[in-house]
């Protein structure tokens, strides 16, 4: 069996308060784009699971604690699953970017492998072992309200990305440790279905609470997004989470396309791609 594992994009990203656990309290409308992992799944004999990672971004992936051998376990502790597997994930989302890949591969064979007993108690349980970013990856476009509750939003319309990836890794807890301000909470308000228009107007409005402690830390960010945004048919751009991955949205695929080329001139060292939500 094939499994395709679809990356997100954090369209948005308040930090409102750190909790007494440690984490931050964060809101977020994000979405869910067709750039993905592929993951080969199989049954086995014998008593141990079999995971490996293949792909440009195998190597970043640590391969006895990574978010899908824990969660294999945690499935057996709860009895949820008795067999074994092998499983091989190609890795096309890059690692320590903000997309979320390897929550997104959790997520994915979390979805698989349970199927009818998945609910909301189980999604607690499997985040605190994978991530509290788990339930994002449930819905093809929402709003994070706080960190145990997402609201789907409903929008016919594509948006196009281009995405990019300079040669920075990011460490979350390190650019988290570093948020001094907080933001007020935004009340979601929830409609029915949204337009595009109506949708990029309110995301104008927002931004990445994060982005400005990696520009500080990471000057070269903060050139990239300049660059990226400047680009004809760019609405905005962005970056996602606590990065590197930086985005430009577009409206337009040729627009999109074109702006890639042009990035990928100057560029040339960093990795970059289209994308567009699902």
């Amino acid at each position: 069996m094939i499994l395709k594992s679809f990356s997100k994009i954090n369209l948005s990203l308040k930090v409102n308060s750190k909790l007494e656990n440690g984490l931050h309290e964060i809101q977020s409308y994000f979405c869910l784009i067709d750039l993905n992992d592929k993951i080969r799944i199989s049954k086995i004999k014998g008593i141990q699971d079999k995971v490996s990672f293949k792909g440009s971004f195998a190597k970043l992936v640590k391969k006895k604690d990574n978010s899908v051998i824990n969660l294999l376990n945690l499935l057996r502790r709860l009895n949820l699953i008795s067999d074994y597997y092998s499983i091989t994930i190609f890795k096309n989302i890059p690692v320590f970017g903000g997309l979320g890949g390897g929550t997104s591969n959790a997520a994915t064979i979390l979805k698989f492998l349970v199927k009818e007993e998945l609910n909301n108690k189980l999604i607690k349980k499997a985040e605190k072992i994978v991530g509290t970013d788990l339930r994002l990856f449930f819905l093809k476009l929402g709003f994070l309200k706080n960190l145990s509750s997402v609201e789907e939003i409903k929008m016919k319309q594509k948006f196009h990305f281009v995405l990019v990836k300079p040669k920075i890794r990011c460490s979350t807890t390190e650019i988290y440790s570093k948020v001094r301000i907080y933001s007020k909470k935004e009340k979601f308000k929830k409609k029915k279905s949204i337009t595009r228009d109506n949708f990029l107007s309110l995301l104008s409005k927002t931004q990445n609470d994060l982005q400005f402690i990696v520009e500080k830390k990471y000057p070269p960010i903060k050139k990239l997004l300049r660059d990226i945004k400047i680009k004809k048919g760019c609405f905005f751009a962005r970056m996602t989470g606590s990065g590197s991955v930086c985005y430009g949205v577009f409206k337009d695929k040729i627009e999109a396309k074109k702006a890639l080329n042009k990035l990928k001139t100057k560029y040339s060292n960093h990795w970059l791609t289209l994308a567009k939500t699902m």
